[in-house]
């Protein structure tokens, strides 16, 4: 298992001139939300952590080390991204593209072995996309490719994940089996930071919480303590009504 530190870090946002330094562990089994309006830096703070971005400040850690000094194929074997967005590089199937899952495990010039093979299509089978295997990428409703891509970094098993907006385009019962998916990835051990725009899929699947302001500021802690009228309202700027149901917190705009 695997820890994600940042230190002191302070993310690059143009046009911001100053953020509140961000100093946290994404530690085996948690689930940290990410929460915050449009143009808070979320999607910018999850590559900064993924090292696709450099920061204006502060570093970021992978077990100890900073991630800037570990190769990129060791990244990849600890850790994978959902991208909010993805663009089709070159035509492939749903197979072919889970199989990337793989790549950073492979010997150099070698092709997937059975085994590879065996661990793309159990994704795919998770992801409920099995009887799509043959079917090119560019012809997957929206849903579909985002559940292809939550498949593709299943296929890695990875001890940390960084998703951005995991249920993006996803219907209700698929919401909910993805999120179930992620819960049963922690509970095997899995850290994971989850940007969400849902607050109801926060206050259900996260123990932790970090809320991003766009001048900058941020807080974070358990959920129960972030996940709060007073703070969730300054943060979108918008009242809330709350209720519980099953002993969750519901938010439901006023």
């Amino acid at each position: 298992m695997s820890v994600l530190e940042t230190r002191e870090l302070i993310i690059d946002v143009p046009g911001r001139v100053s953020g509140r330094a961000l100093s946290l562990r994404i530690e085996p089994g948690q689930r940290w939300g990410i929460l915050g309006p449009n143009g808070a830096g979320k999607t910018t703070l999850l590559h900064t952590l993924a090292g696709l971005r450099a920061p204006r400040s502060g570093q970021v850690l992978l077990d100890g080390k900073p991630l800037s000094q570990w190769r990129r194929r060791q990244v990849a074997q600890r850790l994978a991204v959902v991208f909010q967005e993805r663009q089709d590089g070159f035509p492939a199937t749903v197979l072919e593209t889970a199989l990337i899952g793989r790549h950073p495990f492979l010997p150099p010039w070698r092709m997937e072995t059975a085994a590879d093979l065996e661990r793309a299509r159990d994704a795919l089978r998770q992801l409920d996309l099995s009887h799509l295997e043959p079917r090119l990428v560019s012809t997957l409703s929206g849903g579909e490719r985002q559940r292809l891509a939550l498949a593709t970094a299943l296929a890695q098993q990875p001890a940390l994940w960084l998703a951005d907006e995991p249920t993006n385009h996803l219907d209700l019962h698929h919401q909910v089996a993805v999120m179930r998916l992620l819960e049963r990835q922690s509970q095997q051990g899995a850290g994971l930071c989850l940007c969400l725009h849902d607050l109801n899929l926060a206050a259900r699947w996260c123990d932790r919480v970090l809320l991003l302001y766009p001048d900058g500021e941020l807080c974070h802690g358990p959920a129960d303590a972030m996940l709060i009228p007073e703070a969730l309202e300054k943060l979108y700027r918008q009242r809330l009504m709350v209720t519980e149901i099953n002993g969750t917190r519901l938010f439901l705009p006023e």
